[in-house]
């Protein structure tokens, strides 16, 4: 019985691949690339699902290459190798089964993203690392990130979480921050990217960064702006953002957000399950509270709140009406 062929998307997708790691990166090529981008949204979905799959690092292919010696040797040496044809990258794809569904099961579940990413951090944790660019990366609790850094481009991907970014300058090479929505371009030093579900949020910290769609859509956020990315439009959030960084001082900085997003952001330092009843999803919120004790926080809240906290152990705590 043969195998199912690629879709001819996806094909050209990996024809992209292997122009844009050919040598040395043509501007020209680059141009038409954009083009083909934003000529149908198919095109840039299969794109990210090509990028989300493989990673800008290969870090995918690392990881196969420890758990089948064998065989992935052959496929990170092919794909790595700049005069690889696109017949070659499909041999390997399809052989090791990149596109298919079990093999990433795991890699797609939130422990298998962080396995694969360079940088990564666990529940509770907050890091920062010093990239080799002189660059300052900080990620909060549960955030995972890979990086593509070579003489020609600086670009981290952030496949989940949240990211401040204190950037080194480099005129040759401007530093891109990429997720599931676009990519983000400082123009100055210090922002900070989160990824949601269906959208990205930015926050410039300092001087500007130019947002953009993979779709060409493109905008340029000022200091103390945050936007909004999702597949289609960048939208201005009103006010100043960027107390939405105190989380690098383990603090959760709150201004009129409905008790679901402070819940939220709390999940990544809270044990077990947390569940929020529908009808107090609502309630508004303002303060700021201790990420490092969430059950504190969550005891706070009920005090000036109308809401009860039930915890009947460490792996569930329940949200309700008062």
């Amino acid at each position: 019985m043969s195998k199912p062929r690629l879709d001819p998307v996806s094909e050209q997708a990996i024809d992209w691949m292997v122009k844009l790691r050919a040598g040395t990166p043509d501007p020209a090529l680059q141009e038409r690339f954009n083009a083909w981008l934003a000529m149908d949204r198919a095109h840039s979905q299969a794109w990210a699902t090509l990028q989300d799959r493989l990673g800008g690092s290969f870090n995918t292919v690392r990881a196969l290459d420890r758990r089948l010696p064998g065989q992935a040797s052959e496929a990170r040496q092919v794909l790595l190798q700049p005069q690889a044809s696109r017949r070659d990258a499909l041999r390997v794809i399809a052989g090791l089964g990149l596109f298919g569904t079990s093999l990433w099961l795991g890699a797609k579940s939130q422990l298998g993203e962080a396995l694969l990413a360079d940088l990564h951090t666990g529940r509770g944790q907050r890091q920062s690392f010093n990239l080799v660019d002189g660059s300052r990366l900080s990620l909060n609790a549960e955030s995972a990130v890979d990086l593509l850094f070579n003489d020609t481009q600086r670009v981290i991907i952030l496949r989940r979480g949240e990211l401040v970014i204190d950037v080194a300058p480099d005129s040759r090479r401007p530093l891109v921050v990429r997720t599931a929505e676009g990519e983000m371009r400082a123009l100055g030093t210090r922002f900070l990217v989160t990824q949601v579900q269906d959208a990205s949020r930015l926050v410039v910290l300092q001087h500007s960064v130019e947002a953009r769609l993979f779709d060409g859509t493109t905008q340029i956020i000022q200091e103390g702006q945050a936007a909004v990315l999702s597949s289609r439009r960048i939208t201005l959030a009103s006010g100043d953002e960027r107390r939405r960084a105190a989380w690098l001082n383990g603090q959760l900085n709150v201004l009129d957000e409905s008790l679901e997003q402070v819940v939220d952001a709390l999940r990544p330092y809270s044990r077990g399950l947390v569940r929020v009843a529908p009808e107090v999803r609502g309630l508004r919120v303002q303060g700021v509270f201790p990420l490092d004790d969430p059950q504190r926080t969550l005891s706070a809240l009920a005090e000036t709140l109308p809401i009860r906290v039930d915890r009947y152990s460490p792996w569930l705590t329940l949200i309700g009406k008062k």
